[in-house]
């Protein structure tokens, strides 16, 4: 699966969102306080009587001329699962608590820090990951200008970043801050604005990969716990079955959807017997399914109606017993390849029973 289109799609939706609209508060300005004239009443008619108590002099008041340039600040983006920042942080630190599936957090967050430093083909200058922080070589944080049939390849500024992780005494939490050591542009000089900007986008570009490394990582997990949540074994009848481990009633709910995506059609669901009757269709392969990579699976049963009958047996596990229709359940052996079949689907689209 090509995950670099999605991935640069949403950092660059993610970059955009980091900067936050600043506003001032200029309402109750004394420019937007301008009283005009009274109203000329022709000399034929007579002028409203005006109760001087509330009478204003009348005043005019120039708009500023000076263009004030507000700059948006950068904002830490939280988006990865488990980050989060301290209120009025005054550094470019985020911090990520230690979510399931990860061994050593530190070593996650210097392996998201790396991929970066990959996606930019740049080496790091110091590695000093055991003392707690690396010093980067020479990139571009800012991006060319893009258009649609050349690109503007001039680098508007480079940038040397010190990235530090620390981790809490509990080994719970961990935290990343980013440190501008060195910065060299020819037309955009460094101000402490600036500064803080790129120093919050380097954190921001870390986050972005943890999350996407992160994700990865989840269905991985989800792919293992598939193969090991449909073995073969057999049912209290002593009829060959499919087991899982899943509760009886989850089950039910859930090997029905489980089912749709492999060519089934769900006919009727009784809760009360466990029964789900079905239909199965022999999808047709087709020259798009190759092409996108996503071939139709192909079951070792023949299109028909089956009904599965989903029972808890006596060591508190639950049985999938399959019956065509005639009732008859399946052949041991066809019974042992389905399963096969269906843990591949399982692990292959990081699902679980």
């Amino acid at each position: 699966m090509q995950y670099w289109i999605p991935k640069t799609l949403a950092f660059s939706v993610l970059i955009g969102l980091s900067g936050c609209s600043v506003f001032t508060n200029d309402a109750h300005h004394k420019r937007n306080y301008r009283v005009n004239e009274p109203v000329k009443v022709p000399a034929h008619l007579q002028q409203p009587s005006q109760d001087p108590t509330y009478k204003m002099p009348v005043a005019s008041f120039d708009s500023d001329p000076v263009a004030k340039s507000y700059r948006p600040p950068q904002q830490v983006l939280t988006v990865a699962k488990g980050s989060w920042v301290e209120e009025n942080e005054g550094e470019a630190r985020v911090y990520f608590d230690k979510n399931d599936g990860i061994d050593d957090l530190p070593a996650f967050i210097w392996k998201a820090v790396d991929s970066v430093m990959a996606g930019h083909t740049v080496a790091l200058e110091q590695d000093n990951r055991e003392q707690g922080f690396v010093t980067t070589g020479w990139y571009s944080l800012i991006k060319p200008v893009e258009g649609w049939f050349w690109e503007d390849d001039v680098i508007v500024s480079e940038q040397k970043v010190r990235f530090t992780v620390e981790q809490k005494e509990h080994q719970r939490t961990a935290s990343l801050r980013a440190e501008l050591l060195d910065y060299r542009s020819d037309n955009a000089p460094l101000n402490d604005l600036l500064k803080q900007q790129l120093e919050v986008r380097a954190v921001n570009e870390v986050v972005a990969e943890f999350d996407y490394l992160y994700r990865l990582l989840e269905v991985q997990m989800r792919k293992q716990q598939g193969v090991l949540s449909l073995v073969s074994g057999f049912d209290d009848d002593g009829n060959g079955a499919m087991i899982t481990e899943q509760k009886r009633d989850i089950v039910i709910d859930r090997f029905a959807g489980f089912l749709e995506r492999v060519n089934f059609t769900i006919i009727k669901i009784d809760r009360g017997n466990g029964l789900i009757s079905t239909r199965y269709e022999k999808p047709q392969d087709s020259v798009w399914d190759s092409i996108w990579g996503d071939e139709a699976v192909q079951l070792p049963i023949e299109s028909g109606d089956y009904k599965i009958s989903v029972a808890t047996v006596k060591d508190g596990s639950t049985s999938i017993t399959w019956r065509d229709a005639q009732g008859d359940v399946l052949d041991t052996d066809v019974m042992a390849q389905l399963q096969q079949v269906l843990v591949e689907v399982l692990r292959d689209k990081g699902l679980t029973i």
